[in-house]
């Protein structure tokens, strides 16, 4: 069996030989102090043995500013910092008009999928090809500003679903056209909550998020593909709503947020695969290898403990991460699974 068998069985809620290891995004600087003969992050992700491999969409700058930000094709504003994903400081959505005059990224041009396809011709069929990207809350954020979107949508339900509609079309496009170019499983990483709880009433999840996100990953399965939902923080009194749009696979479970893997796995029962759910708050980057490597076997105990199971970090591999722990953790796993 391959890793490709392996994450597919896992997400459609089956037993596996082995618990898979998965990482959606690896900043830069880890993979090449870990592995610094690699010849990219892919090629770290085959060599340590992970069973997927994965890259998102490219959106290009399209304008630098002096003062260090720039534009990117969205027209969303960033500035840059140590991490692998910028962080956006503003957007050209305020008003309807300005929404209806917004056109989004062209989901068919050339080099969107350029990484992914480099990636499908060197992996398919060894590796599991997963390829994150978003549904319609994240990226309707940016737009708007995370709190300006907040408030529309109890405040300016107009401006709030037309913009989120027209978010959610350019995606689904987008995303078809990565499956199509073979990616296999895809990650959806909208962010609906804090460590305390969702950003919005369970209420307004309910009528204007999950709607969309079950669109998508409807979408998703008609393609032939599987569906992994990405939401940080504590999303319990919105999980039942998260779980009806049936996805495959629920990620990170982040515990400094106070989500566990045997609570999760009580509440969603035994088919959704669980992705996580190891810390990257405080463990990966100033634990010690042996603490990292018990919170492994933990993990891979609980997490596969009453459904599938596959280990990866709490949110993702950051800069702030220790090289020598993520080794620790990919050691811990591969002797967990060699018992």
């Amino acid at each position: 069996m391959t890793s490709v068998d392996c994450v597919r069985k896992a997400l459609e809620g089956r037993q596996t030989p082995w618990i898979p290891v998965v990482e959606f995004l690896i900043d830069s600087k880890i993979w090449k102090a870990a592995m610094p003969e690699a010849r990219d992050c892919a090629d770290f992700m085959d060599q340590a043995g992970y069973d997927g491999v994965g890259c998102g969409a490219t959106f290009q700058r399209v304008a630098e500013r002096e003062d260090g930000t720039y534009v990117d094709e969205w027209g969303v504003r960033y500035l840059p910092g140590p991490e692998a994903v910028a962080h956006p400081l503003a957007g050209p959505i305020a008003t309807l008009r300005d929404a209806r005059a917004w056109t989004p990224p062209d989901p068919d041009a050339p080099h969107r999928h350029a990484t992914l396809r480099d990636i499908v011709s060197r992996y398919k069929g060894k590796r599991a090809i997963c390829f994150h990207h978003r549904a319609a809350f994240m990226w309707s954020a940016y737009l708007t500003g995370l709190d300006n979107l907040l408030v529309a949508l109890v405040a300016d339900t107009p401006l709030a679903e037309y913009v989120m509609d027209k978010v959610l079309e350019a995606n689904m496009q987008l995303v078809r056209n990565a499956i199509r170019a073979g990616a296999e499983v895809i990650v959806l990483g909208d962010d609906y909550a804090h460590n305390h709880g969702p950003m919005m009433s369970p209420a307004v999840f309910t009528h204007f998020i999950a709607p969309r996100l079950g669109r998508m990953v409807e979408m998703i399965h008609d393609e032939g593909a599987l569906c992994i939902k990405h939401s940080d923080g504590n999303i319990y009194p919105i999980l039942d709503a998260i779980v009806s749009t049936e996805p495959d696979g629920l990620n990170p479970i982040e515990p400094v947020a106070g989500m566990t893997l045997t609570e999760t796995r009580r509440r969603v029962g035994p088919r959704l695969c669980l992705v996580g759910n190891i810390d990257c708050g405080q463990l990966l980057c100033t634990g010690t290898p042996e603490e990292v490597h018990h919170a492994v076997w933990q993990a891979m105990e609980e997490g596969s403990g009453g459904g599938p199971f596959m280990l990866s970090s709490s949110n993702s591999i950051h800069s702030s991460c220790s090289p020598a722990n993520v080794l620790a953790m990919l050691e811990a796993a591969q002797a967990f699974n060699a018992r």
